[in-house]
């Protein structure tokens, strides 16, 4: 009887073990494309997360207008995608078809690229504006003192952000 037990726990880690070896030996899942997609993006700017708040001892009162901030953005950026969703696809694909037609084209028009590189970035810019402005009104509800360490604690995230990129850079070659 103490053989077949021993069988069957066998027969039950064995895979499990083996399974999971192979998925660390392979790196998760992601296979190391979201460091380096946040490194394209320029992960390590400022923004705004959960844990900052978290660190920032917050009254009750403060917790409540931030959550209510928040629920009220989320309701804006989602009745502005809804209302411009079809708008803004049509945009983007005549935006590819102008960038491709710049790039397949006999000679490069630099004035042409140039002028439409300005209007994607003017596209942009105003999404950050409507970032920015969402940002602003959350951090007005904190105080002094508690701006003084959420910018301590931004400049302290941006530098651990920085020397991981350093040393996945240097690593790298």
């Amino acid at each position: 009887m103490k053989n077949a037990k021993k069988l069957i726990v066998a027969a039950i880690v064995l895979p499990l073990t083996l399974s999971a070896t192979g998925a660390f030996a392979f790196g998760g899942k992601d296979h190391g494309r979201k460091f380096e997609s946040k490194m394209e993006r320029g992960f390590c700017g400022g923004g705004i997360d959960r844990g900052m708040f978290k660190k920032l001892d917050l009254t009750d009162e403060q917790k409540d207008k931030i959550k209510s901030l928040k629920s009220e953005n989320r309701v804006q950026k989602k009745a502005f995608f809804v209302e411009h969703f079809s708008k803004d696809m049509k945009e983007r694909d005549a935006n590819r078809a102008k960038v491709q037609d710049l790039v397949l084209a006999e000679s490069f028009d630099a004035e042409a690229a140039s002028q439409l590189a300005d209007e994607m970035a003017k596209k942009k810019s105003l999404l950050m504006v409507k970032k920015m402005e969402a940002q602003h009104a959350m951090l007005s509800v904190l105080t002094a003192e508690q701006k003084e360490k959420f910018v301590a604690f931004q400049k302290e995230k941006v530098e651990r952000c920085e020397e991981k990129v350093m040393r996945h850079i240097e690593k790298g070659q």
